[in-house]
């Protein structure tokens, strides 16, 4: 049995180091003007601390693969000739691309560096994936839109690739992810394919009748409209061992434009199932409380369908508020930039990479304000905590305070009532 790779999103070099802490093994980031996601704050990957980032992942032992994955003009590949000894200086553990032309020319110029074939090249069936493994590719990223049958076909018959699944996050509505809609509804000013995608698989739309303008209609029995073209959210979280029993060598996580808590929480919880820390169940419950439109299996199972899809929201809801970051400790306090309002008395969650402890806010000492009774969104303050089960292993999160987050406690929305113990 192979030592499946966790494979994690990582915006910006916060968001990477966070991944590792909370249990990735590699993380896939993207520089400004070849990546499929264009990225808005943070600490973001460019020309200047791309090395920066790949020499502290080694340090680690960890991994970072560079995606050069746009679909490429001729002056795309222009700008990644004249950036070729910047990526060759940072050296990554491997490129992910899917345009034959950057192909050929990381082929030629960086021919030391391994190539993983993009989901974005439909990778559907055996022969393609032979056909990369002949031109030279270390590893295929196989498209979403395969069962885990096919999946285990393909395995079988080319044992001598690597094989990479995506297993968690947003889906594109078109297949592996080649969409227009995006380009054609900004007037090409958000090119999907070259990480600018408005999303507008997202918007609500209504329907019009030509002959009577200003009229319209909803599409569907629903007050907001209708998100018809809106896919719910992957979540493979019960499969992942089966994945790896197959001998899949990487499951893969989407989202490199959502929250540093999101990437630490879904490294957490693909972790701790690997790891046999957590059951699957517990793991999707874990999984309920980041962003999400709901969740799918997809094609996963074979049988993917209307349900597949989020007719009623198109931004995902988390089930748990993303409260605080802890930044350092003063005897019992703990200093905390806040995503979210706090007010003492509130309980909340302590998340790390090895422990979770509920806890009660006893004090907060706010130096941006004069209310020392919360802390806003933003605030910087010092906090101290009770934990609600005084038990050893509800203080061993101390030990890891400086990666520590802070959440709500319970799943806001959850729709299994019944079903489990954790809201009651």
């Amino acid at each position: 049995m192979n030592n499946i790779e966790l494979l994690m999103p990582a915006g910006n070099i916060e968001k990477m180091r966070y991944a590792f802490s909370y249990g990735a093994d590699a993380v896939y980031l993207g520089m400004v003007d070849y990546s499929l996601r264009t990225m808005r704050k943070g600490e973001l990957i460019t020309r200047d601390n791309l090395k920066i980032a790949v020499d502290e992942a080694r340090r680690i032992n960890k991994k970072v693969y560079l995606t050069l994955n746009i679909f490429a003009y001729d002056d795309d590949i222009k700008k990644l000739n004249d950036d070729i000894e910047i990526i060759s200086d940072a050296n990554p553990n491997a490129i992910i691309l899917s345009d034959f032309g950057i192909y050929n020319t990381i082929k030629k110029e960086l021919s030391n560096i391994d190539i993983h074939i993009s989901t974005q090249t439909n990778t559907l069936n055996s022969e393609a994936v032979k056909f990369w493994r002949d031109l030279g590719a270390k590893r295929v990223i196989l498209a979403r839109e395969l069962s885990f049958r096919q999946i285990e076909n393909i395995r079988q018959n080319v044992p001598d690739i690597e094989l990479e699944c995506f297993v968690h996050g947003s889906q594109c509505m078109s297949y592996s992810g080649r969409c227009l809609l995006s380009d054609y509804m900004t007037d090409h000013k958000r090119k999907a394919n070259h990480g600018g995608c408005a999303q507008p698989c997202r918007w609500s739309y209504k329907l019009i009748e030509e002959t009577r303008p200003g009229q319209y209609y909803e599409i569907s029995e629903d007050e907001k409209g209708s998100h018809i073209l809106s896919p719910k959210d992957l979540c493979l979280v019960e499969y992942v061992n089966d994945l790896k029993n197959i001998g899949i060598d990487s499951i893969k996580v989407e989202g490199r434009t959502k929250s540093l808590y999101y990437v630490s929480a879904v490294s957490k919880a693909y972790r701790d199932v690997l790891d046999g820390k957590i059951t699957a169940k517990e793991g999707y419950l874990e999984l309920l409380k980041v962003g999400n439109r709901g969740y799918t299996k997809g094609f996963f199972l074979g049988d993917n369908n209307t349900d597949s899809y989020s007719y009623d929201i198109s931004k995902g809801l988390a089930g748990a508020d993303f409260l605080g970051i802890i930044l350092e400790k003063k005897g019992s306090k703990y200093k905390v930039t806040f995503k979210n309002k706090v007010h003492i008395n509130d309980e909340l969650e302590i998340i790390t990479p090895s422990y979770t402890a509920k806890a009660t806010v006893i004090s907060i000492l706010n130096e941006s304000r004069d209310d020392d009774t919360l802390a806003n969104t933003n605030d910087e303050a010092w906090v101290e905590f009770k934990e609600t089960n005084e038990s050893l292993e509800a203080t061993l999160w101390q030990k890891e305070y400086s990666w520590a987050l802070l959440r709500t406690t319970g799943i806001k929305n959850c729709k299994l009532e019944g079903e489990c113990a954790i809201c009651e």
